[in-house]
């Protein structure tokens, strides 16, 4: 290729991957679903595109760092103080039956359906073992199944990728050392420890040299981002360097550390990070689906419907339900578990990776391991995105309809505010950091959140499970500011803040304006001032008009969803919403203020 055709072909790759990914989000579908069609198409009808064109030898390299650094991301996202007894078995489980399962069906099945040797097939069972939380991820915000589901799906997700990409190493060191494949020989086993041993080695180093610019450094977020960034490549190449696909392993132990151990001084958010995770993905998969040409496809396509109805109909549901089995999962929890499992990114980069080094070895039937696998992801993905948000409907799985609310901050007129949504018919969740007004939260009758809450809600990549909506309103504007921008990558729904006075002096709270609750005129001293003169909060139906002289705050909608009245926007009532007011201060306060029963 010349130089032009490599200028454009990387161009055109990056503005592919980018352009996929934001129609996917316009459109509200996993990216995979455009990614990989795109790709193919691309990669049909040009070849400037083609990694192997662009990078040559080097593309399999540069895919095992990506991975990597995805799998570093992901292990950001997983907290182990929700890995507790009954997920951590379900999820262990999981990973042994459908890892064994999976392999050992695929491999039996894969020569009289594509006509492939044993040798051929085992590689093809190890691939396919993988799922991702690259895919997984996407689906399950958009259904939004219960929590205990989410967290099963992920942890299985995170974890079966470095498994299935230490498989698919022996797995192809077996095949191309000899013209016969003995799957169950004992050196396997002890070929597969020694990685392990390798991966947690890796991942102890990384985790010293994280530690030593995280927290003994003490760089910043810019800075801190680009360590991170070099430490994962750094040891997951040393370690692919010892053993083939190690470094998954290492970079997922690193992850877990970062996001779980008290020493990390991790940056409250990281943009970069995970636009740069966003990018990786997007570019393997339009690379990776150009190299599979349609006449590499036709062949196995009957075949491949035939293997996905397989893993999904029979291999899926034998592995979840006997996972599952006598524990707290309800009956519709283990039927949606069992219809989850997609393929993503790691079977698709193994797939390419193995393959091409099965081909160049002279092995037969091994240019069909790419196209199959790249039918069963795009299969795969497919049907879960279209049935699982019906699937977990009829199931039963899906959040209850309503809002939970977090009030963050316990000021008299807080508690009374809360005690005003809970009459709405809102699960109402109150954080306080002070012991008197922890009880004054008890004493209110509503639901005090742990101590720790807040430490969860800025832990990056963490998830605030359970919350749809937070309202920052404590006496701190600066504290309300912050907070407001670091928490709303990490709720399921938005963060406001409710208003600072008008000549406010802080260092934060006059420079971010945007989520403040209630408009210019009610600020919050002004609120807790109405308050303290008498002023309460009322809750009426939206057919009635409000009273004179009083101040519509929320309207609760009929499906129990809350829309704030913020200071770029009022919320029209619908029939069958509910208003949530604040009334009028009397001329004379008729007593000591403080939480009142909402009327």
């Amino acid at each position: 290729m010349t130089d032009d055709e490599i200028l454009l072909g990387l161009a055109l790759t990056v503005v592919l991957a980018t352009g996929s990914q934001i129609l996917a989000h316009k459109i509200r579908v996993p990216a995979l679903i455009i990614l990989l069609p795109v790709g193919f198409a691309a990669g049909a009808v040009t070849d400037v595109i083609h990694p192997d064109k662009l990078l040559g030898p080097d593309f399999s390299g540069l895919v095992s760092l990506s991975v990597a650094v995805i799998l570093y991301d992901a292990g950001l996202g997983l907290d182990l103080r929700k890995f507790v007894h009954h997920t951590r078995g379900v999820v262990v489980r999981l990973l042994v039956y459908g890892v064994l399962l999976t392999a050992l069906v695929v491999t039996a099945v894969a020569p009289a359906m594509f006509g492939m040797e044993l040798a051929v097939a085992a590689m093809l069972g190890v691939i396919l073992v993988v799922s991702g939380p690259t895919v997984v991820g996407p689906l399950l915000d958009f259904v939004r199944p219960s929590d205990k589901v989410r967290r099963i799906l992920i942890w299985e997700g995170t974890l079966t990728d470095p498994i299935g990409g230490i498989l698919g190493a022996l797995t192809f060191h077996a095949v191309v050392s000899s013209s016969h494949v003995a799957i169950g020989r004992g050196y396997q086993l002890g070929q597969f420890l020694l990685s392990l041993a390798v991966g947690l080695g890796g991942g102890i180093v990384g985790i010293a040299l994280l530690w030593f610019c995280l927290r003994v450094l003490r760089l910043g977020e810019t800075l801190g981002t680009l360590a991170q960034l070099a430490v994962v490549i750094g040891i997951a190449a040393g370690c692919d360097i010892v053993r083939d696909d190690t470094g998954l392993i290492a970079a997922i132990v690193a992850g877990l550390a970062v996001a779980n151990m008290p020493a990390f001084d991790m940056p409250a958010r990281r943009p970069f990070f995970e636009t740069l995770v966003q990018l990786i993905i997007g570019l393997l998969f339009i690379s990776i689906s150009s190299t599979v040409t349609p006449a590499s496809v036709v062949p196995v396509l009957l075949p491949a419907l035939g293997l996905i109805a397989i893993l999904v109909l029979v291999i899926r549901p034998l592995v979840a339900f006997g996972a599952t089995a006598r524990t707290d999962l309800s009956r519709g929890e283990r039927a949606f578990v069992a219809w989850m499992d997609p393929r993503g990114i790691v079977a698709a980069s193994t797939a390419s990776a193995f393959s091409a080094g099965l081909v160049e070895q002279g092995v037969a039937g091994a240019t069909k391991i790419l196209p199959v696998t790249f039918l069963v992801i795009v299969g795969t993905v497919l049907l879960y995105a279209l049935t699982a948000a019906p699937v977990a409907g009829r199931l039963g799985v899906v959040k209850a309809a309503g809002t939970r609310v977090l009030l963050v901050g316990a000021a008299p007129w807080v508690i009374d505010l809360g005690g005003a949504l809970r009459s709405a018919g809102l699960d109402v969740l109150v954080w306080a950091g002070l012991d008197e007004e922890r009880e004054r939260v008890r004493e209110s009758g509503l639901d005090l959140a742990k101590g720790d809450l807040l430490a969860t809600a800025v832990n990056p990549g963490a998830r605030l499970e359970g919350v749809t909506a937070v309202v920052l309103a404590t006496d701190d504007d600066d504290f309300n500011a912050l907070a407001t921008i670091v928490m709303q990558d990490n709720v399921d729904g938005p963060v406001y803040r409710v208003g600072p006075p008008h000549d406010s002096h802080g260092v934060v709270t006059p420079y971010t304006g945007e989520s403040i609750l209630f408009g210019r005129s009610m600020v919050r001293h002004v609120i807790a001032e109405r308050f303290a003169r008498g002023a309460r909060f009322m809750v009426l139906p939206a057919a009635e008009p409000p009273p004179a002289d009083h101040d519509t705050l929320f309207v609760v909608r009929a499906d129990h969803r809350l829309d704030p009245v913020t200071e770029h926007r009022g919320n029209a009532p619908r029939p069958g919403d509910a208003l949530v007011l604040l009334g009028p201060a009397p001329a004379r306060a008729t007593g000591s203020p403080g939480p009142a029963t909402p009327e």
